[in-house]
């Protein structure tokens, strides 16, 4: 990390592109962060909302979007119905997602909705909908909405609330704060070996 460094956690808020570049019909993350110096660690996809990180150091950049570090990144999922035991027993020791078996996840139901900003999800008479929360040491292309689909139970809201020791805290969409010379340290120092096996 060098002394100028600057990371940034940013709410991206729903169908908001993880870009700066201009996007036809859709916002950018240039609608919501005015600092040109910095670029997105990753990203999410424009229906999904949460913590996106960026910076303008590479070394972190590399090191949190790497596979090989298996950095923790935490997610609220809204789904469709009421998961089975075995189906969070599969989210939890891996599926089959285009021919690959996704790593082990940590895995949880959450007891009650989630205190969130209020969004607009697609709605289905006389079908329940229930809260899981995710955390994963990958990051393949939809995997979550892949992931729950899977198991018979279809993603309705996705939000990523933490991205190893860094979460969401007091942000509300499209709010964005610079993070402490303390936290980006912790994010400099969360490497562990690769292979960790969830319990949750």
């Amino acid at each position: 990390m060098t002394p100028t460094a600057t990371v940034l956690a940013l709410w991206k808020p729903f169908g908001v592109m993880s870009q700066f570049s201009p996007s036809a019909d859709k916002p950018t993350l240039k609608d919501y962060v005015d600092r040109p110096e910095v670029y997105p660690v990753g990203r999410l996809d424009h229906d999904s909302e949460g913590l996106l990180l960026l910076t303008d150091d590479g070394t972190l950049s590399h090191r949190l979007t790497d596979p090989h570090f298996d950095h923790p990144k935490t997610y609220w999922v809204q789904v469709e119905g009421v998961p089975t035991d075995t189906a969070l027993y599969q989210l939890r020791t891996g599926v089959d997602i285009q021919g690959q078996m996704t790593k082990p996840a940590g895995i949880r139901r959450l007891p009650d909705a989630p205190d969130l900003p209020p969004r607009e999800i697609r709605y289905r008479a006389h079908i329940p909908t229930s809260w899981i929360e995710l955390i994963l040491t990958e990051g393949r292309n939809r995997q979550v909405r892949r992931m729950t689909a899977a198991v018979g139970f279809p993603t309705l809201r996705l939000v990523r609330v933490a991205v190893g020791p860094i979460g969401l805290t007091s942000l509300q969409p499209g709010e964005w704060r610079q993070l402490t010379a303390e936290e980006v340290q912790r994010l400099h120092g969360m490497d562990r070996p690769r292979g960790r096996q969830f319990r949750r």
